[in-house]
């Protein structure tokens, strides 16, 4: 037995759905997903089924059939026009023999010989092949007068009864040409992620919404609508570092030394060439001087573009493998969360994701071994240099994701905590309205909510550690969050460290304070 997934688009009449669990029945099939929602398409259903391969092709082929099965999301195009007919017995009838001989559906009529205009039929067509309207306009122009209202074949003007038609070429525009099997495959996804957040009592809208918001602030803030806000920080003669935080998802920091340049987090994949220009912009631009990329952790936010870079990537092994899984929740409590599965599919897919391939893994070490050298409560599971300043990677308590690694330079007082820490009001609202998705489509960022307390706590006291034995030097620990600003911690809460200026592609920085 195996488990197939399949669309079925059924006449919204009483026994439709029977008649195909009959079938499906009939050839020993196991129905163990289906979703139907009237609310959200009248005629779309989706099954998940257990079967035996050669009966699976049976069913198939009796939906098929009885024309059940969809195996095709050809683009609807929306045609809206007036028609003027003749006021004589059949002409009704005679106009929408065209219409049928297209191949249109009706979606709305509206006509009253006793209204403001009498000779005039309002008409509302969805039309599968759009080949066929040049066609089926010429027809009618030549036997009626017409009025052309709307005509649009991006999906915006589709209504409901072809929802998932509407929602696949809006999709379109974000992923490029998929085939569409691949896209059937994908709607199977989105399908499940909002089943699983109906049954949480979320609106089903709300959810298609969110996922679509996901792809437009990725697709709306790159090429020449990218920015970015920059801090930078001189930590030595020669050695500054770049604070780049991009319109959405995680931050990007960058060393800049006098023999080489160290990158920390690379960003979504999406932004690659906007991140290189902007290198380029600040006489970052040549990467050949870009010799090592650390990654904290696997979320597409933060290590999506490494697999552009030359630079070898220095991760987790664990990191490592969440990056070839299709969860971003592998290897933790919440590995089985359809949830997590789901959103790291589709923001994998929105944002490019090109992973880290050259690899240099940090050594494995047993978080149980007691003999392991800790930074207060994080083993130490390697150091390193960036120019002279000596950095130790923490290996994190897996309450953000699992595998997670922080950055310490105990010296200097740096610390890179990735998403356990973020200064969450330095980001602008532009910027906490994307995050915000995240956290409705998952329920939480974090795939262990508990861990993420207690790591969170245990990163305060360690800062709290480094801030006592930097006061003597009059200077605090530098957070270098995993989103949002460099930040000092005070009295408990994160501070900006320093002010920033905005970087707009093709354009002249602004500091923020003018903004």
């Amino acid at each position: 037995m195996e488990q197939f997934s399949f669309i079925a688009c059924m006449p919204d009449i009483p026994g439709a759905l029977h008649r195909a669990a009959e079938i499906i029945t009939r050839y020993e099939g196991n129905i163990n997903r289906i979703q139907y929602d009237r609310r959200i398409d009248t005629h779309t259903v989706f099954f998940e089924v257990k079967a035996l391969p050669q009966a699976y092709e049976k069913i198939r082929e009796e939906l098929e059939k009885i024309g059940y099965l969809q195996t095709s999301l050809q683009s609807v195009a929306f045609l809206k026009f007036h028609v003027y007919l003749p006021n004589c017995p059949g002409a009704l009838f005679e106009f929408l023999n065209y219409i049928t001989s297209s191949r249109s559906n009706i979606t709305y009529l509206d006509f009253d010989d006793r209204g403001q205009h009498p000779e005039r039929l309002v008409v509302g067509l969805h039309i599968e092949n759009p080949n066929m309207i040049d066609a089926l306009l010429n027809q009618l122009k030549s036997r009626y007068r017409l009025e052309i209202l709307e005509y649009d074949t991006t999906g915006e003007k589709l209504d409901d009864t072809v929802f998932y038609l509407r929602l696949a070429q809006k999709l379109r525009s974000f992923i490029g040409s998929a085939e569409d099997a691949f896209l059937m495959r994908f709607l199977h996804d989105i399908n499940h992620i909002t089943q699983e957040l109906s049954n949480l009592q979320k609106d089903p809208i709300e959810v298609f919404e969110s996922i679509l918001k996901v792809g437009e602030c990725l697709n709306q803030t790159s090429g020449d609508k990218f920015y970015a806000d920059v801090q930078r920080v001189r930590i030595k003669d020669d050695i500054e570092l770049f604070c780049f935080q991009p319109p959405c998802g995680g931050n990007i920091y960058l060393f800049d030394t006098s023999s080489e340049r160290v990158m920390i987090d690379t960003g979504y994949g999406i932004y690659f060439q906007d991140i290189v220009n902007m290198f380029q912009h600040y006489g970052l631009g040549d990467l050949s001087r870009l010799k090592r990329i650390y990654i904290t952790h696997a979320d597409a936010d933060h290590c999506g573009a490494a697999g552009f870079f030359p630079a070898p990537s220095y991760l987790n092994r664990e990191t490592f493998l969440i990056t070839r899984e299709t969860s971003r929740a592998y290897g933790s409590s919440n590995q089985d969360c359809i949830l997590e599965e789901v959103y790291t599919k589709i923001i994998n897919l929105f944002s490019r994701f090109t992973p880290p391939t050259n690899t240099v893994l940090f050594p494995e070490v047993s978080l149980l071994d007691e003999t392991i050298e800790k930074r207060g409560e994080f083993p130490i599971v390697a150091r390193f240099l960036i120019g002279d300043l000596e950095f130790e990677a923490l290996a994190g308590m897996g309450g953000h994701m699992h595998g997670e690694i922080f950055y310490l330079c105990p010296e200097e007082g740096l610390l890179f905590p990735e998403d356990a820490m973020i200064n969450f009001k330095s980001l602008s609202p532009e910027r906490t309205e994307y995050n915000v998705l995240a956290d409705y489509l998952m329920t939480s960022v974090n795939v262990d909510s508990k861990l993420a307390r207690e790591e969170r706590q245990a990163l305060l006291s360690l800062i709290s550690e480094i801030d006592n034995k930097l006061s003597k030097k009059n200077r605090k620990c530098m957070i270098c969050c995993g989103h949002g600003s460099i930040s000092v911690l005070d009295n408990g809460k994160l501070f900006e460290y320093t002010g920033s200026e905005r970087y707009f592609a093709g354009q002249k920085c602004i500091s923020l304070e003018y903004l």
